[in-house]
């Protein structure tokens, strides 16, 4: 009988992050470099936050009204309280908990320190290892 594979097994290690005081034409810079979209948010190693390139696309809308984008600092913008499990929790609880939520991604720690970073494109790649694993190919099966 197969497990349900924990957090560690899954998530993206050690990944970019950023600091509240770091510009988000940085951390804008940042993710297009790493083709990625989420990042934690770092305080004295403190994990504080997430900001997503949603939450960046927010902030730059000139419709509201907010500072021009040179003046604008991670800060401003981040999401507190982002959703954290630890790298032992059982993937199936994230995965509900991800979807019931509509949260993008996940923070993983491990005694309370940011280890990983699980998003929805780690998910879909895990699937898809999982459907490929299911439906192995057969000898004979050849495509026309």
């Amino acid at each position: 009988m197969r497990r349900i594979p924990v957090m560690s097994s899954v998530m993206t290690p050690f990944p970019f992050y950023v600091e509240p005081g770091d510009s988000l034409r940085w951390a804008r810079e940042l993710m297009a470099e790493h083709q990625v979209r989420h990042l934690p948010v770092l305080e004295d190693h403190a994990l504080v936050g997430i900001l997503t390139d949603r939450d960046i696309k927010r902030a730059l809308d000139p419709d509201l009204g907010l500072p021009p984008k040179e003046e604008l600092f991670v800060r401003d913008v981040y999401v507190p309280q982002p959703y954290v499990v630890d790298s032992a929790t059982p993937l199936d609880g994230v995965l509900e908990h991800m979807a019931t939520h509509h949260f993008g991604s996940a923070l993983v720690t491990k005694r309370g320190r940011l280890v990983g970073i699980f998003t929805t494109m780690d998910a879909c790649r895990r699937y898809c290892e999982h459907l490929r694993k299911l439906s192995a190919p057969r000898s004979g099966d050849d495509v026309a």
